[in-house]
């Protein structure tokens, strides 16, 4: 009994020592690793719900911008329909409340990976008894993916170049203006995943080609990049942009004969698994895989068999031979499926983002301000002075050219290329500029740090000569490099002193803010108010009852929020039908109610703002009707749509249609400006009125508005005539100049549609 006692003991202090041991080391490196991360991480979801402050005071939370609430639509249909939605019996979902009359098919217009996502996690926190309605749910989770984001970066960070390159990226993918737009509250849409499988993927697929693991460990990475990579794909239209990028990466270490039978291998399972997760997608489906986009990944799988086969053969002979047989497959395969038409180009979306001149030509894409090109100024605005940081990195990760390296130099370039080709994707630009502008400043703090860690030398004094650089020298430089950093992050004088990430995120969503450039003290009530008029009125109606013409900019609002029907939203799947709404809003009364008559709309919807003396703002549809006339007089890729209403409809003869906004007034809509100094610029003060522009049913609907708001506010007395519209609801219409929102009175406006007896 007593060697057992004392056996037991021995054991028990033994273990507790070994707890004890573990304690400490959990408590040092690891311990500190974990809290930084999470201060990290709860900054990036914090500064994410600034605007919460202004939903709290609606009384609910809104999603922001306008394709979101497709994907809560999505989202919803899932959750009411089971996750086996895609079977047979919901293949052909054609949404008829956007659209009309035809509808759209949703599951093959959508991506489903986002809706998948939130439905998912909604359905476990319901399990788990957390009662949340689903719009607030899909409201708060883009700030979750986005702190998630950051944790994705850190372990790439760590992987290229330690735990401090780690950290910095994070925080710098954190306070990305960008990234931070794109993952604040209320914006869910598909960049919320898509920049968290982006990292994951690169993280799983970098860690599979690494020449010291193991081949079980090389696949299990490989399988997860391919997973990722499927997820991306159905997730997100830019999983063509990290396909290409692994394309060329393999391609280049092909250049580099740096080719190893595990790089097949990793190649191979991470591409084949995310193409087959992909084509289960029904948007994308099997002809994906011969988009211009996808065949490369073909080709370089081809040229990695051939290499692996060449380099087993011995005999001359039968290398070439094996040459020829595989670049005749190749060769002739290509050809006969180009013959037989299966082999498809890329969308022109895709096409605008290679080659971003394609643009000019379709107005309906330069219409979307996130479509256009950026300029260095809008990019500068956006990095501010940590862009020296970046390019420093470009050198650091040269002097070293990995495999690890190797792939972030070329995802840095592309992305960097594709940023400056479209103002959207900076936001893909972001995770690339946090990796290389960490790796920059902690290339160059290294130095200074080493110093610093020495110990100190004691120097006989020389009276000529140099003596040693001190540590107060290191400090001086570790301290600017500090500031820079505060001044690109928090001072931001590219923002006039405000600090950009603030300015950024302390803002209200889209519809809470009535798209006025402006940050308003209290939530903008109008759309609001419209959206509740519209829910309430006419939501219990039919369809066909409550058709409501608006410009497709509102389509997913009044549609999604109003429960009415729209003609058009912001998914730009019929062109035609874009392009005909342009005619309605740009023609005279007499020819827009022919064109409404053909889709039997029931109201008409503008929005068009003023400032508190009647006069024209510019952050309405009176500062869009320009786009509406150049989509509706040509569009790309067809014939111009002069053509079209002229001599294939002949619903206007040629005199009076248009190409452009030009005859509708060239200082603005209904107005010609005056030179009256002579000096080749337009006077503000001096203009004439367009009666072109004036005789268009955009210009009667929003002129009756702010005829009316002065009207009802000012006691001037109105003078615009409608012949077929009839007021149905102004909402704004009883806000005060005192009552503003920074001088600004937006109106959205409805009115009823009486269409002449024939």
């Amino acid at each position: 009994m007593g060697i057992r006692k004392t056996l037991s003991k021995e054991v028990i202090v033994t273990n507790f020592k070994k707890i004890g041991k573990l304690r400490v080391e959990i408590s040092h490196s690891s311990m500190l690793t974990f809290s930084v991360l999470t201060l990290i991480l709860l900054v990036a979801f914090m500064i994410r719900i600034f605007p919460l402050r202004w939903e709290i005071e609606t009384g609910s939370l809104h999603l922001s911008e306008f394709d979101p609430y497709h994907q809560y639509r999505f989202t919803e249909f899932i959750l009411k329909n089971g996750f086996d939605f895609w079977n047979w019996q919901y293949k052909n979902w054609i949404d008829y409340r956007s659209w009309y009359p035809q509808g759209v098919n949703v599951l093959k217009k959508s991506y489903m990976g986002l809706p998948l996502t939130a439905a998912f996690f909604y359905q476990i926190i319901s399990w788990l008894g957390v009662q949340i309605p689903l719009m607030n749910f899909c409201a708060l989770f883009p700030a979750i993916m986005g702190a998630f984001a950051c944790l994705a970066i850190f372990f790439l960070g760590k992987d290229v170049g330690g735990t401090p390159v780690g950290f910095l990226s994070a925080l710098f993918l954190a306070l990305s203006p960008s990234y931070l737009q794109r993952t604040s509250v209320g914006f869910f849409d598909d960049e919320s995943i898509g920049i968290v499988a982006l990292l994951f993927f690169i993280v799983f697929f970098l860690r599979s080609v690494e020449e010291n693991r193991s081949l079980n460990s090389k696949i299990k990475y490989a399988l997860g990049a391919g997973a990722t990579l499927g997820y991306f794909c159905i997730g997100w239209g830019a999983a063509l942009y990290p396909i290409g990028v692994t394309a060329i990466f393999v391609f280049v270490l092909i250049l580099l004969n740096r080719y190893t039978r595990h790089l097949l291998l990793s190649y191979s399972l991470t591409l084949g698994l995310g193409l087959f997760i992909a084509i289960s997608e029904p948007k994308l489906s099997t002809p994906y895989l011969l988009t211009f986009a996808i065949l490369p990944i073909a080709a370089i799988f081809a040229l990695l068999y051939f290499i692996e086969i060449f380099s087993n053969l011995k005999s001359p002979k039968w290398k070439l031979v094996s040459l020829v047989v595989l670049t005749g497959i190749f060769i002739g395969g290509f050809a006969l499926l180009w013959q037989l038409g299966y082999i498809r180009g890329l969308a022109g979306k895709f096409i605008s983002v290679l080659n971003p001149f394609v643009r000019e030509g379709s107005p309906l894409v330069e219409s979307v301000a996130e479509h256009r090109i950026s300029s260095w100024s809008s990019i500068y605005f956006d990095l501010g002075i940590a862009i020296i940081f970046f390019v420093s990195g470009f050198f650091f990760i040269l002097k070293n050219l990995n495999n690890r390296n190797l792939f972030l130099l070329i995802f840095g370039v592309t992305s960097l290329y594709f940023a400056c080709s479209m103002v959207r994707l900076l936001v893909l630009f972001a995770p690339a500029f946090s990796l290389l502008a960490s790796i920059g400043v902690i290339g160059i703090l290294k130095p200074f740090i080493t110093l610093l860690k020495e110990p100190p030398k004691i120097f006989a004094k020389k009276k000529y000569g140099l003596g040693s650089v001190g540590k107060e020298f290191s400090g001086t430089a570790i301290f600017l490099i500090f500031i820079i950093l505060v001044t690109s992050f928090v001072v931001s004088p590219q923002a006039g002193g405000m600090p950009r990430v603030y300015s950024q995120a302390y803002s209200p969503v889209t519809i809470t803010a009535a798209s006025l450039p402006i940050v308003p003290s209290d939530p903008v009530r109008e759309w609001l108010d419209m959206l509740d008029y519209l829910k309430s009125n006419f939501g219990s109606k039919p369809i066909h009852e409550k058709v409501v013409c608006s410009w497709w900019d509102y389509g997913y609002w009044i549609s999604m929020v109003g429960n009415v029907t729209s003609l058009a939203d912001n998914g730009t799947w019929n062109r035609t039908q874009i392009e005909n709404i342009g005619f309605i809003f740009m023609a005279s009364e007499e020819l827009s109610v022919q064109m409404l008559k053909r889709y039997n709309a029931k109201y008409i919807l503008v929005y068009a703002t003023i400032d508190t003396n009647g006069n024209w703002f510019g952050a309405g549809d009176e500062g869009k009707w320009a786009w509406m006339a150049r989509i509706s007089g040509r569009n790309q890729g067809r014939n111009p749509s002069f053509d079209r209403f002229v001599y294939e409809e002949k619903i206007i003869d040629a005199d009076s249609m248009w190409v452009d906004e030009k005859p509708f007034g060239n200082y603005t809509l209904g107005f010609d400006g005056v030179d009256k100094n002579k000096n080749g610029r337009i006077d503000r003060d001096e203009t004439i009125p367009n009666s072109k522009g004036q005789n268009s049913t955009i210009f009667k609907l929003m002129n009756y508005a702010r005829e009316r708001w002065l009207e009802v506010n000012k006691n001037q007395p109105r003078s615009q005539v409608l012949q077929f519209f009839e007021e149905e609801f102004i909402a704004g219409l009883n806000r005060s100049a005192e009552d503003s929102y920074g001088g600004i009175i937006p109106l959205v406006c409805l009115y009823k549609i009486n269409y002449p007896e024939s």
